[in-house]
């Protein structure tokens, strides 16, 4: 059976809306229009990364034995993966940089029912249609929607894997229903901060600060935080996770950690909001590092696993 994009959108996650193609290929957008346009003005950087595929996927139960889509790759930033993952666990991953920028991709699954993901690069923008199983599908079933806002690392840089990322990794745990807004290079901006319609997060987490750590002034944070809670109220639950450590620049760590101090100051001033020490999280060794600043596929499954350990103690 081959789904119809629209029935496609059923067991699509990740996505914020959809959009159709001229060629009849289905477009995921995790941000809003008037954000996608804010970051367009702002620089081609930022709006070629809002509109990646990140964190997006797909997420059923079936019986089938196999299943495929074309695909079509129309931006990359740093090649990464489109993995498939049976019942937890990774099975089979196609690297971009291997790959034909449009073809098709067939995946085989093992007999009896089970639990799918199939995820889409993290840094890359990919187009699909013709989703083809030979039985029905059922849309996973997702715990709360998380709204999840950061730079590169939330975006997925680093693993060089879609579903290594700290976020694929807490999430195959966490089971959230999640609209990831990471995108690379990115600080704490009100100006991004936007209501979407139709859209309330259950809970949101940060993890902003790693690319401004040098600032003289607090401000962007304190503006940040406010306009968080103008939009979504001070009721909502709020995850603060604090810059990671960088031995990119060993001179610069001091400044780091009393900046890393001064954003849980700041955020931990709302009492919707609780905070994660980021500096805990991944080991401040090079070896769980792709260049000292984003962490690789080690320090991305430490990072996920660990962060689920500390949102589960924090009642989050």
């Amino acid at each position: 059976m081959i789904l119809t994009n629209e029935q496609l959108q059923e067991i699509y996650f990740g996505a914020l809306f959809f959009e159709e193609t001229d060629d009849g290929y289905l477009q995921a957008f995790q941000y809003s229009k008037p954000q996608i346009d804010y970051f367009d003005k702002l620089d081609v950087f930022f709006y070629e990364r809002c509109t990646a595929s990140t964190s997006k996927t797909f997420e059923f139960t079936t019986t089938a034995k196999e299943f495929s889509f074309d695909y079509k790759i129309i931006w990359e930033g740093s090649q990464d993966s489109f993995e498939l993952c049976v019942d937890g666990q990774i099975t089979e991953i196609l690297y971009v940089k291997d790959m034909e920028k449009e073809g098709r991709i067939t995946w085989q699954l093992p007999d009896g029912e089970k639990s799918v993901i199939a995820y889409l690069p993290a840094d890359e923008t990919v187009l699909v249609k013709n989703f083809t199983i030979d039985a029905p599908v059922k849309a996973a079933v997702k715990n709360e929607k998380v709204l999840w806002l950061g730079d590169s690392i939330t975006q997925g840089f680093g693993p060089l894997r879609s579903g290594q990322t700290y976020v694929s990794v807490a999430n195959r745990i966490l089971n959230y229903d999640i609209l990831n807004l990471g995108i690379g290079g990115y600080v704490y901006d009100k100006g991004s901060l936007m209501k979407m319609n139709d859209y309330q997060p259950d809970k949101i987490i940060v993890a902003l600060g790693t690319n401004q750590y040098g600032d003289e002034t607090m401000t962007p944070v304190e503006e940040y935080y406010e306009k968080l809670m103008e939009i979504y109220g001070k009721d909502i639950p709020v995850l603060c996770i604090s810059p990671l450590w960088r031995g990119d620049n060993m001179e610069g760590v001091p400044t780091l950690m009393a900046y890393c101090e001064k954003i849980k100051k700041i955020a931990g001033s709302y009492p919707n909001v609780k905070i994660v020490d980021g500096m805990k999280l991944v080991p401040h060794l090079p070896e769980y590092y792709l260049d000292n600043l984003h962490p690789n596929c080690l320090g991305c499954e430490v990072y996920g696993r660990n962060l689920v350990a500390a949102i589960r103690e924090l009642g989050f």
